[in-house]
């Protein structure tokens, strides 16, 4: 059974606005500006570069800080944060080339948009494909894919890529090894458990 593209999208985005920031990129329901609390960096984004039958549906910011003090705010003793970026994109046949351009995109913007500095614990950059269907060898390069960074020696904290594809025509989700943290969450979402 082969589901539409566009309404796996809405319902990945229904499941990420409860927690992250979504910024629409295709076209659909931008929340205003309003409903928004915290950063918002989706506007320093570039155009995207990519083949032309894959879109950028999305960009969902996700962050946290953390802090210890003695007894008082300003007694601070410790401080950090953590963000994670998921760019959604859609593509009727994901194919290697399709794939690259996602994984390229997603890992160069991802890190334009890290706050990385003292206190800066990790970001997660994770692009999440939606397709059609899609070709062995593009998901044996999804599943494979590794690009994880530390800053300072970790002192400025560390960042990890997680990938993510579901394949509508299967009703099957791929992951590389970082990204089977979301596993549980997109089956949830998508209705696979």
């Amino acid at each position: 059974m082969d589901i539409n593209l566009g309404t796996v999208i809405e319902c990945l985005l229904a499941g990420y606005r409860r927690y992250y920031n979504v910024t629409r990129f295709d076209g659909g329901y931008n929340p205003p500006p309003e409903e928004f609390k915290g950063i918002c960096e989706a506007d320093k984004l570039t155009p995207p570069d990519l083949p032309e039958d894959v879109s950028f549906n999305a960009l969902c910011e996700y962050y946290e800080k953390a802090e210890g003090y003695f007894l008082f705010h300003r007694n601070e003793l410790w401080t950090t944060h953590q963000e994670e970026f998921i760019f959604l994109f859609s593509v009727p046949a994901l194919t290697m080339t399709a794939f690259e351009a996602c994984r390229d995109y997603a890992c160069e913007e991802g890190m334009k948009l890290a706050h990385i500095g003292p206190g800066h614990m990790y970001t997660y950059i994770s692009p999440v494909i939606v397709c059609s269907t899609a070709e062995p060898e593009a998901v044996k390069a999804l599943e494979k894919c590794r690009i994880y960074k530390s800053f300072k020696f970790s002192f400025h904290g560390w960042m990890d890529f997680h990938t993510a594809c579901f394949e509508t025509s299967k009703q099957k989700l791929y992951f590389n090894h970082s990204g089977l943290c979301m596993k549980k969450n997109l089956e949830k979402v998508l209705g696979l458990r």
